[in-house]
């Protein structure tokens, strides 16, 4: 059979409607965007149409947008850039126990740099309170960093009601919404964020690329030396091609979300009823009410991580988890160890699976009948 992929969380087939705007560029536009003459001006408004779509797609000014290469070094960029640039005003950053790595390792490098970061714990259904945040803010409150989508287990941070309370702090805001972008509306004003990372990858676009939306006024250090692009806060000859890609899996994106978020609440169903049809045991991690339509994680008791993951490659199912898998050994994954405590069973026997625009409904089903089919094999 042809594999079956479902780990969309992770990273997209690029589209094919994006690979052919992508590929005049290629071929056409080679000059170098900072340059004066023809080709640089040329590359230039390519970029600058990218900078305009994207700035539009989350109510933001064009002049806010910073090409990045990605999202790992956008949160890079927001969490050291305003450290650093902001430090005189007090070195308190708080932050989620559930944060993506970009977040959590670029945390863990400010504190041996003097920083003094706050993580905050969640509930069971992976969500962080409001209350929590405002209970932790302190007069040296620099910076404040959570996630709007969990990448594991999709839950939906209350990031608008976050912004609201720190209207009138000196704190900055950020969100990783690399999870959110393109499958909720985003609107920077409503939300009240300051910083907000993005990338291509998860929405049909190219790797290599993504934005940093910086709020007009906001002041951040540059991480890289080196020429003036990106108004200074990012160094280095702009991709022109991927730009024009990410453009298009924007245009995308926003034309078809809610009819792709409907797809993938029917496909996430379907999942779950051919599941309990097959009478396989399983519950599923966090708030059905509080996720987002493309994602689910699924405990199977009895399993592990590296036994379902290994039967599940082998029948050709593209799955993941958040557990990091050594030779011989498994580490809980920290966002279930997060919700549930790190000696809970579920931090090892849960599985991520994130559905697409190639997953047809005979997909999932055959998907759910092969996944029930190695449960009810390891668990025998």
């Amino acid at each position: 059979m042809e594999p079956i992929y479902l780990d969309h969380a992770a990273t997209t087939p690029v589209h094919p409607a994006v690979v052919e705007e992508m590929v005049p560029v290629l071929q056409e536009t080679f000059g170098n965007p900072s340059s004066v003459h023809f080709f640089g001006r040329k590359a230039r408004k390519v970029l600058d149409d990218a900078r305009r779509v994207m700035a539009k797609s989350i109510g933001a000014n064009e002049k806010e947008i910073t090409f990045t290469s990605g999202g790992t070094e956008a949160d890079n960029i927001a969490l050291m850039g305003t450290a650093l640039k902001y430090q005189h005003k007090g070195k308190h950053i708080i932050t989620t126990e559930i944060e993506h790595h970009a977040i959590l390792h670029t945390a863990e490098y400010l504190e041996k740099q003097g920083f003094d970061v706050t993580y905050l714990p969640v509930d069971e259904n992976g969500r962080v309170s409001v209350e929590q945040v405002q209970s932790h803010l302190r007069e040296d409150t620099i910076l404040v960093s959570i996630m709007y989508v969990n990448n594991e287990v999709g839950t939906i941070q209350p990031i608008q009601e976050i912004g609201q309370i720190l209207e009138e702090h000196q704190a900055y805001f950020h969100t990783d919404a690399v999870q959110a972008y393109g499958t909720l509306p985003i609107d920077v004003e409503k939300l009240k964020v300051d910083l907000l990372t993005t990338a291509a990858h998860k929405i049909y676009g190219p790797k290599g690329i993504g934005f940093l939306y910086v709020r007009e006024g906001v002041m951040i250090e540059s991480l890289q030396h080196g020429g003036e692009q990106e108004r200074k806060r990012r160094a280095g000859t702009e991709n022109t091609a991927a730009a024009k890609g990410f453009q298009k899996a924007v245009e995308l994106i926003i034309e078809h979300r809610e009819k792709r978020n409907e797809k993938n609440k029917r496909r996430k169903q379907l999942f779950i009823d051919t599941l309990r049809e097959e009478g396989v045991s399983f519950t599923v991690n966090g708030d059905e009410q509080t996720t987002v339509n493309g994602i689910i994680n699924i405990s199977f008791p009895g399993t592990n991580v590296e036994g379902m993951l290994t039967n599940l490659d082998l029948a050709g199912i593209a799955a993941s988890s958040g557990s990091a898998c050594t030779a011989g050994s498994v580490e809980p994954s920290h966002v279930l160890s997060a919700m549930f405590g790190s000696s809970d069973d579920r931090t090892t026997n849960s599985i991520r699976f994130s559905f697409g625009r190639s997953n047809e409904e005979e997909h999932i089903i055959e998907s759910a009948k092969k996944v029930s089919q190695i449960v009810k094999r390891l668990t025998s």
